[in-house]
């Protein structure tokens, strides 16, 4: 899964750590709100209030490609599409079943 990039690699940062595929669309990132703005806030301590982030994930226009990107690689932190941790296994359970 983690990977180290060798220095000789044509394309270093292509297979960064092994988390994207090289052909992966990424450009939603560049559109999403978060990155514009603290990133603590969508990783907040056990039992941390998670209302400041959903409430720029509310408001952000990539928040589907975001939920769907944590979904399909399995994240299990922080805040995504505007859901925890929690709420995504729970989404991906109820769809799982549905399925």
């Amino acid at each position: 899964m983690w990977g180290v990039v060798e220095d000789s690699s044509d394309e270093p940062f292509a297979e960064l750590w092994g988390l994207f595929s090289p052909g992966e669309d990424l450009s939603w990132q560049h559109k999403a709100l978060c990155s514009q703005t603290d990133p603590e806030a969508f990783f907040p301590e056990k039992g941390g209030s998670t209302r400041d982030a959903k409430r720029v994930c509310a408001g952000c226009e990539v928040r589907e490609q975001c939920l769907k990107w944590a979904l399909d690689h399995d994240e299990r932190f922080g805040i995504w599409g505007g859901m925890s941790e929690r709420e995504r296994r729970r989404y991906k359970k109820e769809h799982k079943e549905q399925a």
